[in-house]
């Protein structure tokens, strides 16, 4: 069986279809896939809940948000925090993804032993451009059921971002847009100051 095709069976959905059970995946078998050569570092791929979910491609609009975030996060955390970029978030044993930014706590390895989980995440960043359906409704409730304290969406289309706070099973209970004359202050870290125009890039 050829590569392409292998990987066009292993992404289909992990819920029932036609009364058949599909196979959930779990990190450890997505990486011996990768070790295989089903999957290279370069794939751009997410183990969403056990099923493999193909990522946007990343325009360069998208991309220069991403390097502005991480300049001004890293600016103004200094030591306080580590800021990681599109680096793996294993959220359970099925469920690794890669957040354009993550604020994480301060660890002297830099997680050279392990990807970080949901307990050392202080704030979770997605860029929407043409994901803003999959960042909202895929994950952000999976970020909430995983106790991520605090995701901000960036909409580029709709030039604000979206704060989520107070994770839960349901979602997050708190949700609020900002405009461009905004600043955003992370829970976790009450002296931080972003603005929102500097994101956007305005």
């Amino acid at each position: 069986m050829s590569k392409p095709n292998v990987r066009q069976t292993i992404r289909q959905p992990s819920s029932r279809a036609n009364g058949l059970p599909r196979h959930r995946f779990t990190v450890e078998e997505f990486y011996r896939m990768v070790t295989a050569g089903i999957f290279t570092e370069d794939d751009r791929v997410e183990l969403v809940e056990g099923d493999i979910v193909d990522m946007m491609p990343v325009s360069a609009r998208h991309a220069a948000c991403v390097k502005r975030l991480n300049h001004l996060l890293t600016r103004a955390l200094g030591e306080q925090a580590i800021v990681g970029v599109q680096d793996p978030l294993r959220l359970d044993a099925h469920t690794e993804v890669l957040p354009d930014v993550m604020v994480l706590r301060p660890r002297p390895d830099f997680y050279a032993e392990a990807h970080p989980g949901p307990a050392d995440v202080l704030l979770v960043v997605e860029v929407a451009e043409t994901s803003l359906t999959y960042d909202r409704d895929v994950k952000g409730p999976l970020y909430a059921r995983h106790r991520i304290p605090e995701y901000w969406l960036v909409d580029l289309e709709a030039d604000r971002v979206w704060v989520h706070r107070r994770p839960g099973k349901e979602g997050y209970a708190e949700v609020k847009a900002l405009g461009p004359e905004a600043d955003l202050t992370p829970e976790a870290l009450p002296d931080v100051r972003i603005p929102v125009r500097a994101i956007l890039g305005q």
